[in-house]
Parts: C-alpha cells; structure tokens; sequence
C-alpha cells in the first residue's frame, strides 16, 4: 500500500502569540470555540485542544484517517501580508522557531514549511534560509496578497532563494490581510471567504506566476497552489482567448503545467477537471487537516499521490 503523505494542513502556535506586536495574533481563552485575532478581524474558531495546537492529538486523528506524513505550514489568518515588514519578521521568526518545537517529538510523522515576510523580500529571504539552515524547515510558505502581485521584479531575488535552497514553494490565499477582512464585505456572507474568496486569489496568484512571467525567469521553482489553483482550470479557455484577442503569444496550457497543485477538492466534477487540465502527476494530497472540509476517507487516487509528495518535498 502506497504511504499518503499531505501537503496541506496548518498549524496554530501558542507561542508566537502576540508577536506581531498590536496586530497579534490572539486567541480567547474560551473552550469550545474561540475568537481569533489578527488586527482588527476576528473569526470564531475551535482551536484550543483540537489537531490545530495539541500535535499528539493531530497525529492520533491522523491514524484514524490513514495519512502517514503530514506538512504543517502555518496558519493563513496569520499571513499579516499587509502590516509593516518590522512586524511581519518578528512574527515569522517566532513562529518558525515554535513549528520547529511543534513537531520535533514526532519527526516521523510530521514536517514543517517556513512563515516569511514576504512584503520585503530581503528579510524573507534572510529569514528562509535561517528557517532551512538552522532550523531544518523543507519549504516556504506564502499568501497571495502583499500589496503587490506576485510576478513584481522585485520578488524574482526570493524566488531565485527558494531556488537555490532547493525547497518547494507552497502558496495559500487568506481571508485576511493582518490588519483587518477582506475588502469586499459581501464575502463575510455564508462563507463565501473560504469558499469564493479563495478561489479567486487562488486563481490571480496562478495568473500572475504563469502570464507574468515567473515560471519562464525561474525554470527551477515549484511551487503548489492550494484547492487545485482556484477557478484557473475552469478558465482556462477564457485565458487562452484572451490572449489570441490581445495578439500575444500564448503557451498558457501547457505553461500551466510547470506549477504543482493540492488536490484538496471535494471528489467531482472540480475535482476531475483539474486532474485532466494539469495531469495528476502534477498534483499532490491535501486535507486541510481539522477543517470544516477535512475528507473522511483518503481515497486510492489520494494515496497514488504519495511518489508526487516524495518529489515536491524533496524527500529520501
């Protein structure tokens, strides 16, 4: 039977608290649910005692589901893409160190992807390599909005970084930018911000990465979207015309292929699309581990993708 390795599962360190300075993170005391503070936006979450922060428990409910490895990145609410870079290193730094303790008594089991600064791509690159070199974390990990988009020159010294260290980059959208919610407040509606929201980050992200250039002046990066890329498959004809409109050169197909995506989709229609837009060697496991979309069962698909994992992750 093949090992199920899963690359999308986050983690919430009590440690790095507060470490951004005023714009937190927080966490209410209260048991059940909690109330979840990154500057001024709030979510109601059920962290306390769950896989999120006891990693015992995590590793038992991992037993219970089958997966045999587990990536742990940090925590998207925690992004703080938006807040002065000061900050946003004094929270990295803290929480990459408290990853490092988190999963250090189950080694075997569980791995660890680095928190950067990512709105001074110096520092982040600083803080990457302490977090591989001293630390012993496998890859970085990034949201989607910074202020910037993610093809701007100025990121292309980070990229060469993940680059030259050798590791995957992860990318996964947040609700939140650090200092309040999204901007469009018709998503604070029946989740939409989960759901929406993040396909539509999801899918500028691979835009930008694929059309602007990133994957062409970088060969050697890989990088994985989270939730099969958003709607970029389900556009991708739209993308294509575009382009033939626009009288540009378009290789967008098969360009599209040069990027690693989560297969963190309820099984269907999304799901088969875009395992035959990308192919499934292109496509590793992802759970969200303890979220409200958490699979009940991992499916053979899910364990066929375990050589992927292997690969992406660089592991022996």
């Amino acid at each position: 039977m093949s090992m199920v390795i899963d690359l999308h599962a986050h983690v919430v360190l009590e440690e790095s608290f507060g470490a951004a300075g005023k714009y937190g993170p927080e966490l209410s005391s209260s048991e059940k649910v909690q109330d979840f503070r990154v500057g001024d936006y709030v979510m109601r979450v059920p962290y306390r005692g769950s896989v999120f922060m006891d990693a015992e428990r995590r590793v038992e409910a991992m037993d219970t589901l089958g997966v045999d490895l587990q990536l742990l990145s940090p925590n998207p609410l925690s992004f703080f893409g938006h807040i002065n870079a000061e900050d946003a290193l004094d929270f990295a730094k803290s929480s990459n160190d408290a990853m490092v303790k988190h999963i250090d008594p189950f080694k075997d089991r569980l791995l660890g992807a680095a928190s950067v600064p990512l709105q001074d791509p110096e520092l982040a690159c600083e803080e990457l390599e302490r977090s591989v070199h001293d630390l012993g974390l496998i890859a970085a990990y990034i949201g989607t909005d910074y202020g910037f988009c993610l093809d701007d020159p100025k990121l292309d010294v980070f990229y060469q970084t993940v680059v030259d260290l050798d590791i995957p980059l992860l990318i996964h959208p947040a609700t939140n930018n650090g200092i309040r919610g999204a901007s469009d407040e018709r998503l604070s509606r029946f989740g939409l911000d989960l759901i929406l929201g993040y396909a539509y980050e999801e899918t500028i992200a691979v835009a930008s990465l694929v059309l602007g250039g990133v994957m062409h002046r970088h060969p050697k990066l890989d990088v994985c979207i989270s939730h099969g890329g958003g709607a970029i498959t389900f556009l991708k004809q739209r993308f294509e015309s575009m382009a033939t409109f626009l009288g540009t050169e378009s290789t967008f197909a098969e360009d599209l292929k040069l990027l690693w995506f989560d297969s963190h989709l309820e099984e269907g229609p999304a799901h088969d699309l875009v395992v035959s837009t990308v192919g499934s060697e292109r496509m590793v496991f992802g759970t969200n581990f303890g979220g409200w979309d958490t699979p009940k069962v991992v499916t053979d698909f899910d364990r066929g993708l375990a050589a992927n994992a292997i690969q992406l992750l660089r592991l022996p």
